[in-house]
């Protein structure tokens, strides 16, 4: 094969790499929820990872989950609240789907849950834009990654009674 059709052929290749994404996500205003608030399709075309969504539970830069739930057995996490329910049995009380629906908006399944969107970008009530006092404007980037919460919801599914 002449040099030239070669180098033809690793620039084409190379351009078709730049075309394609290398995870698909869902966007915020895409995602499809059920009625119920259900979300049935992952977020992302990666499989979340639940020692990712481990980290997140207890990290207060993200998710900061532990903020306001318990897990008995995250003696690892400090100061576990107890504003939202102790999510031990998650994994056996919720479906994927319905995990994946309270975390991205828990107010289209619990109407008056004081849980934020973590994968919403609009429909807030009077966000703050950052530190300043000053509502913010939509769209909003999400709390969490389409892939954060892939992995939360992971890490969630494996909390059995």
């Amino acid at each position: 094969m002449p040099r030239h059709a070669i180098s033809a052929a690793l620039a084409l290749l190379s351009g078709l790499a730049f075309a394609m994404p290398l995870a698909a996500e869902t966007a915020p205003q895409d995602v499809s929820f059920a009625e119920d608030g259900l979300i049935e399709a992952p977020l992302s075309e990666t499989a979340g990872d639940p020692e990712n969504g481990a980290a997140i539970y207890a990290d207060k830069t993200s998710g900061n989950c532990v903020a306001c739930h318990a897990i008995s057995d995250r003696t690892d996490a400090e100061f576990q609240g107890t504003i939202g329910p102790a999510l031990d049995g998650a994994g056996d009380r919720w479906s994927e789907a319905q995990l994946r629906g309270i975390v991205a908006d828990a107010k289209r399944t619990f109407p008056d849950s004081m849980m934020p969107g973590f994968y919403k970008s609009s429909g807030y009530i009077r966000p703050g834009d950052a530190f300043t006092g000053e509502a913010g404007s939509e769209p909003l980037p999400p709390l969490l990654t389409a892939q954060q919460v892939e992995d939360v919801i992971a890490y969630l599914a494996t909390l059995k009674e």
